[in-house]
Parts: C-alpha cells; sequence; structure tokens
C-alpha cells in the first residue's frame, strides 16, 4: 500500500461533557440529515450527520498519535489550520466556563513514511460528536475537511460545527489532480505561487504542474548550463535552485507534488539567448536544432540538474506545437536529415523520443502533449503519459494503446478560456468514452490550466477560482454522488459558499456567475450570490 499522505490526516475529535449525542440519519448525497447542502468541498465520498450543534474550544489541542503522529508535517498542519479556523483574538473571547463540546483534536497518522508520490493513500475517516458525559471519541479526517466543518457563530463569538455528529468516509476519485501556472509568459514571485499552492490545498488539489520555461523567457537557474536564465525577461524575475527548492518543500507539507515541464524541441526560443547554438539558424529560433549533439547535452544537464529539485516520479516534456518548417530550410539541419533519409516528421519524433529516454535514465516517468501520441503514438515509451489538451476523445484512443492519460480538454479545463462557466469546467467527464474498467485504470486524473499570456500577479487567483474548484470536485468526489445533484441549485450554493470561504482565507476568488471569468462583481452583493 502507498503511503499515508502526512497533510491528509487521520484524526478524532475529542469532545467535552454535557451535550447528548444525536442519532445518525443517512442522507441523501448531497444534503445534510437537515435537509441543507453539504458545504464540503470537494464532496466527500460517503458520510453521515445528524441535526447537533457543537461548540470548538478556540484553545483546541492537538493530540498526534500513530506511527507518523511526531512528525513535523502534522503539528505545522494544525498549526496552519487553527489560525484559519480562529480569530486572533478567539482566546481572548473564550467563554469563562471553559466548557466546549470539542476541544481536543485526535490525529493519527498510520505510517510514518513521509514519501509523496502518485498514488500515495488519501484516504481518510472523520468522526465528529458530543459524548454524553465521556470523553474520548474516536474517528479521523483531514484537517481541511474539519475546518470547513468550523462555523463562525457571529452572535455567539464562537466556532461551531453544525448537523453534527458527522461520520465522513472519503478518498479522491483519481490520484492525479492538477493545476498547470506557466511562469514563463509572466513571472510570479515565489510569494504568489506560495499563495496559489495554499489555494490548491483547500480544494484538494495535489499536484502542480510547474510550466517554468517556455519560448518567451527562461527564469530558472541551471546550474550546468548558467548562460540558459539569461533568457529571463530581467535579472529579477528569475528562480534560483533555492527558490525552487523551497517551493517544492512548502508544497509537500500541502500535500502537493510538483511536476515540472521542460516544453521541446517547439517551445524553446528563449534557450538560445544564453546559447545561441541551441537555434538551428538566428532566423529560425524556434524548433530547437535537432542537428546537434550539444541540444541534448544541454537537455540532459537541464534534467539532471532538476532530477536535485524536483523528486516527483512525473516530468513533463513538453512536445507540442512543433512546426519544422526552418528544419527543412535551413541548410545544416536539411543535410542532417538527408543523410538519415529522415522528414521533419522523423526528426520530431527522433527528437522526442531521446528526450524521453534521458527522463527514463533519471528515473522519471515522461509526460507528453497528445500530438506526440497523434503523431507517432506506436513509438512511444510505453512508459509514456500522454497529456490531453486539443479536445475530447483523445484519452479513449491513449488508453486502448495501453498507455496512460491526464485529460486538460482546452474547451473546458484551460482557465484562460474566460468564457467557459463554471458548468461546463464541472461537468467535464475525465472519463467520457471509456467503458472499459481496466482502461479507465489508465486515465490517471486531470488538470486544470493557467496558461499566462494574460494572467499575472495581478489577476491569477481570480482566474484560477472559483473555476478550478469546480474541476476539482470532478476529480475527487464519485461520479454518482456529483451526477446526483442538480447544476442550478445544489451545486452553484455549494460552490457560493466555497468562493466565499476562500475569499475569507484571503484568496481573491472572483463572482461564480460572471460571463466573463475573474471579471469583478457588477454591483453590490453578498459573495453567496455572485
Amino acid at each position: 500500500m502507498p503511503p499515508t499522505l502526512l497533510t491528509y490526516l487521520l484524526l478524532a475529535l475529542v469532545a467535552g461533557s454535557g451535550a447528548a449525542s444525536a442519532r445518525r440519519h443517512r442522507s441523501p448525497a448531497n444534503l445534510t440529515a437537515s435537509g441543507k447542502p453539504v458545504y464540503i468541498w470537494p464532496l466527500p465520498k460517503n458520510f453521515t450527520s445528524g441535526t447537533q450543534t457543537l461548540a470548538v474550544d478556540p484553545d483546541l489541542a492537538l493530540d498526534a498519535q500513530g506511527p507518523g503522529g511526531g512528525a513535523a508535517a502534522v503539528a505545522e498542519a494544525f498549526g496552519r489550520y487553527r489560525s484559519l479556523i480562529f480569530s486572533p483574538w478567539a482566546h481572548a473571547a473564550r467563554t469563562a466556563s471553559g466548557s466546549y463540546d470539542v476541544s481536543r483534536l485526535t490525529v493519527v497518522v498510520a505510517s510514518a513514511d513521509e514519501t509523496l508520490e502518485l498514488g500515495v493513500d488519501e484516504s481518510y475517516t472523520i468522526y465528529i460528536a458530543a459524548a454524553g458525559g465521556v470523553n474520548s471519541i474516536v474517528g479521523g479526517a483531514t484537517i481541511e475537511t474539519f475546518s470547513q466543518l468550523c462555523v463562525f457563530n457571529y452572535d455567539a463569538k464562537n466556532v461551531e460545527v453544525r448537523y453534527a455528529p458527522w461520520y465522513i468516509q472519503d478518498e479522491p476519485r483519481f490520484a492525479f489532480r492538477g493545476l498547470l501556472l506557466d511562469t514563463s509568459r509572466h513571472y510570479y514571485p515565489v510569494d504568489v505561487i506560495k499563495e496559489v499552492i495554499d489555494s490548491m490545498s483547500f480544494a484538494k488539489l495535489n499536484v502542480l504542474h510547474w510550466h517554468i520555461i517556455d519560448e518567451q523567457s527562461f527564469p530558472l537557474e541551471i546550474p550546468s548550463y548558467p548562460n540558459l536564465w539569461k533568457g529571463s525577461y530581467s535579472k529579477s524575475e528569475r528562480y534560483t535552485v533555492e527558490d525552487a527548492q523551497y517551493i517544492v518543500s512548502y508544497a509537500k507539507k500541502r500535500g502537493i507534488q510538483v511536476m515540472a515541464e521542460i516544453d521541446v524541441p517547439g517551445h524553446g526560443e528563449s534557450w538560445g539567448n544564453g546559447y545561441p547554438k541551441l537555434w538551428p539558424s538566428p532566423s529560425c529560433t524556434e524548433p530547437l536544432d535537432v542537428s546537434s549533439n550539444f541540444t541534448f547535452e544541454v537537455i540532459s544537464g537541464i534534467l539532471s540538474d532538476m532530477r536535485k529539485i524536483f523528486p516527483f516520479g512525473l516530468f513533463h516534456l513538453g512536445g507540442d506545437e512543433v512546426y519544422t518548417g526552418c528544419w527543412n530550410v535551413t541548410p545544416h539541419v536539411k543535410q542532417w536529415l538527408d543523410e538519415r533519409n529522415m522528414t521533419t516528421k522523423d526528426a520530431y519524433k527522433y527528437f522526442v523520443l531521446k528526450a524521453q529516454e534521458i527522463a527514463i535514465h533519471l528515473n522519471w516517468i515522461p509526460v507528453n502533449w497528445e500530438e506526440t501520441f497523434n503523431s507517432f503514438g506506436e513509438n512511444l515509451n510505453p512508459l509514456t503519459v500522454v497529456h490531453n489538451w486539443l479536445g475530447p476523445g483523445v484519452c479513449p484512443k491513449v488508453v486502448a494503446k495501453g498507455l496512460r492519460c491526464i485529460v486538460s480538454n482546452q474547451g473546458a479545463w484551460y482557465l484562460d478560456h474566460l468564457d467557459v462557466p463554471w458548468e461546463e469546467v464541472y461537468t467535464e467527464e475525465p472519463l467520457a468514452g471509456i467503458s472499459d474498467i481496466a482502461q479507465q485504470k489508465l486515465v490517471l486524473g486531470g488538470e486544470v490550466c493557467m496558461w499566462g499570456e494574460t494572467a499575472d500577479t495581478s489577476d491569477a487567483l481570480q482566474t484560477i477560482w472559483p473555476r478550478a474548484a469546480a474541476a476539482a470536485e470532478r476529480m475527487w468526489s464519485p461520479l454518482e454522488a456529483i451526477s446526483a445533484q442538480d447544476l442550478e441549485t445544489t451545486v452553484l450554493a455549494r460552490l457560493h459558499y466555497f468562493r466565499c470561504l476562500l475569499n475569507h482565507r484571503g484568496v481573491a476568488a472572483a463572482p461564480v456567475t460572471n460571463f466573463y471569468a475573474r471579471r469583478p462583481p457588477i454591483g453590490p452583493g453578498s459573495c453567496f450570490i455572485q
């Protein structure tokens, strides 16, 4: 069994005396026992609820247990979430009697293995109830789920868990639930990337696809080839090795893996600013020079350096939008092709497969955009994960050939497409057209993509949220549960609520129902209805 993910913690809530235990009722897949929508996002796999309200002690204590209970990540996660749940003045407003229903959080971490990999066990269980005079309740959950059950009562000025007792058994539908962040088209400061990572954890997204480098800029330090980041926009728009390592560490503490990407050979123009020999010629600056051994020496150096930074088992090699025309009109490349009796399509295949070999040698699983499969799928390494983006219908073909697939259909999950409404994001189904169970298992999951041509620090978060949350629930929650909900009543109310939660946590999530995403409100009103 994969190691238990520390951020998704088993926990128990210990209730104080004086509150009678309520009977639990089996409720519909999206409603509490009281008939109210379940304001947990994403929707848990299985749950029951009651009709009771429990008061949570602002001095909520942590009781860490199990083989991994002593890990620093456990205490750090508890501290972060306590600051989200309680106001800074909560302790000062604590009642004189000190009588609360929930006073201790018992976290039981089943494994001491802190390895974070694709397929890590993210399942959890939670039981929250008052114990009728007995100070011991046993159960478990992620702290994120617990935090979403905590609601501030402005009249009593305390935090409550409503509709208790809660019993939740939950696990994700897909192992890969990603968000692409493009730092080549616009540079994002490290603190902004941290904000993105924090917001991902609130929606249980677990892979940051860091599209670091593209034709516009090369902002990452590569010690083996130190001139490469001369391709950055400026010296102040760069990431040092230490920056990247810090981002990976920061993400890991929040249960998020970082999948880095270099997009070769078609998106490498910025590389030549530091090493012009990578360009076929001054007038042919991409694709990279397929005929030069130096090109692959540089790729090997980049990947070797990046392997020391990015421990995640998947690495994205791009491979999309390779326009090979200028290879044919560059004399030394044309000669190289002719000597090998190769077409430019053959050279494209040669380049991709050679880059794959380098990545595999470094113990990475290569991920490539779907053009590689569409052009020469039968030649791709069997380890290849094909990343869909051009439209629907690709993953069924990929898994039928025995390869794995990630879904990012641009018509639904490209967040820079501002006219795509949340409903279309929510209803995009990664397994559409795949009925064979064995083939369904080859779909790792999906990813929403925040391409950066028209997004930067000023508007990235409101472009990502709340639409990314719609995809997050599709990738986490059971198909039968989300399919049973009415979009315009139950789901919309829950998404409004989650958007307000993000706003309360300092995330600049835009209104849900604007015709164009990321636009500000069109007038006064509550975040619960905009």
